[in-house]
């Protein structure tokens, strides 16, 4: 399993802007993109078991990293809406933890990240979950996994999620995405070959619907994943 142990010199070499990207604080003289005591808080964190309520139909085992809060919510902001591509590499890396705690035995894997729609990819600087799973590949890769990226779905434009309550989210998501026709499962292969594992790799988890969409595309085409890893997942808020 990939360590955690090496996210701080993974951040060592990024510039600080003005401000920590976990949690906003400027740091005098600081020269890291996440001040230390936000990397102890992102090391902190263990990946677990994690499933919306409700769950969406066909949702498959959902795994994240932590809460979407602290200096993890805070690194996945600067990285997605401020344009810090230099966190992809330290997120990436937490991210392959997830994966390596989702996947049993080692066994072989294909990473597929739900792809974005070209409007969201051009408000995100890019393609952002893409550069995710290269790094979260890459990490499994140093740590003597098999291990690679497939795209086998693309994403048609659609609405903002984030003015859609849980059944407008379940119904846009449900359209929202295609098989890419040159796509196929992979065979198992020779007599005693492992087939890999899909893993689908999101960086949020709130609803869990946009997950559940691209399961059910894959599903159709004979390969469903057996598990999502994620960064973050919502945490519900109870009002009395």
């Amino acid at each position: 399993m990939p360590g955690v142990g090496g996210l701080w010199s993974d951040l060592a070499d990024l510039v600080l802007p003005a401000d920590c990207a976990g949690c906003g604080g400027r740091q005098p003289g600081g020269r890291h993109g996440v001040c230390p005591s936000c990397v102890t808080e992102l090391e902190s964190h263990r990946p677990h078991p994690v499933r919306p309520t409700p769950a969406p139909p066909g949702l498959p085992p959902c795994f994240a990293l932590g809460p979407y809060a602290g200096a993890l919510r805070g690194a996945l902001l600067a990285y997605k809406e401020r344009g810090r591509h230099g966190l992809a590499r330290p997120l990436g890396a937490l991210l392959a933890e997830v994966v390596a705690v989702a996947v049993p035995g080692g066994r072989p894997v294909v990473l597929v990240p739900v792809p974005d729609t070209a409007a969201a990819a051009r408000a995100r600087y890019g393609d952002h979950l893409g550069r995710l799973a290269r790094h979260a590949a890459a990490r499994l890769a140093g740590a003597g996994w098999s291990v690679r990226v497939e795209r086998p779905v693309r994403a048609l434009p659609r609405p903002d999620s984030v003015t859609l309550d849980s059944a407008g989210r379940a119904e846009a998501a449900a359209s929202a995405f295609r098989a890419r026709p040159a796509w196929r499962p992979v065979p198992v292969g020779r007599r005693g070959a492992v087939e890999p594992v899909v893993v689908l790799l999101d960086d949020i988890i709130t609803t869990g619907s946009t997950i559940a969409a691209v399961n059910g595309v894959l599903a159709a085409t004979g390969r469903s994943p057996l598990v999502a890893a994620v960064l973050a997942a919502t945490v519900k808020q109870h009002h009395s």
